[in-house]
């Protein structure tokens, strides 16, 4: 698969803050990619330079495997910025109308796909409101309507769910899952580290300009992992330690297990087999996400810190 977005060697500075210090990644043609980082970051930098809202100071953007025009190539991006870009005082299915024509649509083309939009997200009775008069979760389906109905090659969301119910976020959520397999790729900025795990295929994490992660989703929880299991007894033995493993948690009869250097999940379930228990379940324990993105952000910004001391 071919990518549709490569950064190579990005910076921006402002006056002596490094937005973003030298970041390089690629996002492939009909993913879902999730960018991640702590406010500050530099997410928002990187963000405004994929949609040419800032040039780099240095680096190179190639989208669709030519170099970013953005005076071309943002007709065919969609942007769903963090912070509510919609004007107050305009009837929604007029809103929904302008930016759609501003997006290259003629007037009939924006009315049809509005009206597919506006019927599949339950917006139809909204045409004559006012955008003053929306609430924050329904600002917010319109504004994903808004982003995505000329069908850009790439769409960037950021925080789209933020003032969703369960319901709705469910819903975006399915159009987000079905714009990819529509071949539309999806950069997915947010801080809900348990949606980017169920949502995105790839994630980059950044944090004082810099990419400190890049990779799947499942590779890096197996690159994160402690060797840590779970292990459900029909019954406590006599004897529990063993040189195999130590015991780092007990509920009833499920323990939570770390294997030895230089042994293996096998050697954990001969020693409760040998006692003649039945192990009811067995699994390994992955870090969450948001295990992984504290430890490295903690650890990134202490590190930091540290050069900062005064000698």
């Amino acid at each position: 698969m071919s990518a549709i977005l490569q950064l190579e060697h990005l910076k921006k500075h402002y006056a002596t803050q490094k937005a973003v210090d030298d970041i390089s990644f690629s996002i492939e043609k009909g993913s879902i990619f999730g960018l991640l980082g702590p406010n500050g970051a530099g997410k928002t930098t990187l963000l405004r330079m994929i949609t040419g809202i800032f040039y780099p100071d240095s680096g190179s953007i190639l989208f669709d495997g030519r170099p970013f025009h953005p005076e071309e190539d943002i007709i065919r991006i969609g942007y769903m910025p963090e912070e509510r870009g919609l004007y107050k005082k305009m009837k929604i299915g007029e809103h929904a109308l302008y930016l759609a024509q501003l997006k290259g649509l003629s007037r009939s083309e924006a009315m049809e796909k509005i009206r597919f939009w506006f019927k599949r997200l339950e917006m139809e009775s909204w045409w004559n409101k006012k955008v003053e008069d929306l609430s924050k979760g329904m600002s917010q389906k319109l504004q994903f309507v808004t982003t995505v109905l000329h069908e850009p090659k790439l769409i960037i969301l950021d925080e789209p769910f933020s003032g969703l119910d369960p319901v709705n976020a469910n819903l975006i959520k399915d159009e987000i899952y079905g714009l990819a397999q529509r071949g539309s790729t999806i950069i997915f900025s947010t801080h809900r580290m348990e949606q980017v795990e169920e949502i995105c295929d790839h994630i980059v994490l950044v944090n004082l300009g810099k990419k400190i992660l890049d990779g799947t989703v499942g590779n890096i929880k197996q690159q994160f992992k402690e060797n840590k299991f779970s292990i459900k007894l029909s019954e406590l033995p006599a004897v529990i330690q063993s040189e195999a493993f130590t015991v780092e948690e007990r509920k009833m009869n499920e323990l939570i297990v770390k294997i030895s250097p230089n042994h293996r999940s096998n050697d954990v379930l001969q020693h409760f087999l040998q006692q003649q228990i039945t192990i009811e379940s067995f699994h390994e324990i992955l870090p969450s996400l948001n295990e992984i993105f504290i430890g490295l952000v903690e650890g990134t910004s202490a590190t930091t810190r540290a050069f900062q001391q005064p000698s």
